[in-house]
């Protein structure tokens, strides 16, 4: 499994070794991320350490630290690093626990999430694109993660309950199978609007009540399925 050890010189080393570009990975936090005030120790590092390149195809690598999304392939995109780490933060990632996400994409926003927790479950709807983030997640040894393919508005029952759950694409309301997998005190990201803009959510449950934060407008592909959009 990857996963960042704390103080070791040497994994950092190796870590540099296998995957270059590391420079660019900390002046992405540096000038991107922290200034944005994000402020997890925990995020920062899964931010600095995960090397975004692997899940980009050529040639849009080249950009891959970059403050943008850029295309994955089958129309779909990678989130901006800033969004990846906010919704990260947002969801407080706990080392022990689980965390379902829909909408695997290439891979990116599970392997900062394998690197904070405990097991991650990501669900994507289109095949090939489930077969690059297996491929891409497999490249980083984030064997943490297990990816379904399905409908990912439904849930994942087997799973449940989640500790956090992280929708990465937009949906015009949350999908009530999601609310249901949360578990007591668990977390749950999502864009929610239409398919133009949305608002990015925050719900947290307690006995089965659910608070509500808005954290700003955002910009995602819309989440195909029976409790999202159709084709």
């Amino acid at each position: 499994m990857w996963r960042r050890k704390r103080g070791s010189e040497s994994d950092k080393t190796a870590m540099t070794s296998t995957y270059p570009r590391s420079d660019e990975r900390h002046r992405m936090v540096e000038q991107q991320i922290e200034v944005r005030g994000i402020r997890d120790k925990r995020v920062l590092a899964a931010m600095r350490d995960v090397p975004r390149h692997i899940f980009i195809p050529a040639p849009y690598d080249r950009d891959a630290y970059a403050d943008a999304p850029l295309p994955i392939g089958n129309g779909q995109t990678i989130s901006q690093p800033y969004i990846v780490a906010l919704m990260t933060e947002l969801l407080h990632p706990i080392p022990t626990g689980t965390v379902l996400e829909i909408g695997a994409g290439s891979g990116y926003q599970a392997a900062i999430l394998s690197a904070l927790v405990r097991k991650v479950i990501t669900i994507e709807r289109i095949e090939e694109v489930a077969a690059l983030a297996r491929a891409n997640l497999m490249a980083v040894s984030a064997d943490n993660v297990e990816i379904v393919l399905g409908d990912g508005t439904l849930g994942y029952p087997p799973g449940a309950p989640y500790n956090g759950i992280i929708v990465t694409a937009a949906t015009p309301e949350i999908p009530v199978p999601l609310k249901e997998q949360l578990a007591e005190g668990g977390r749950l990201v999502a864009p929610v609007g239409d398919r133009a803009i949305q608002e990015l959510v925050v719900l947290e449950k307690h006995q089965d009540r659910f608070t509500q934060e808005l954290q700003g407008g955002v910009r995602f592909v819309p989440l195909i399925g029976e409790h999202g959009w159709e084709n």
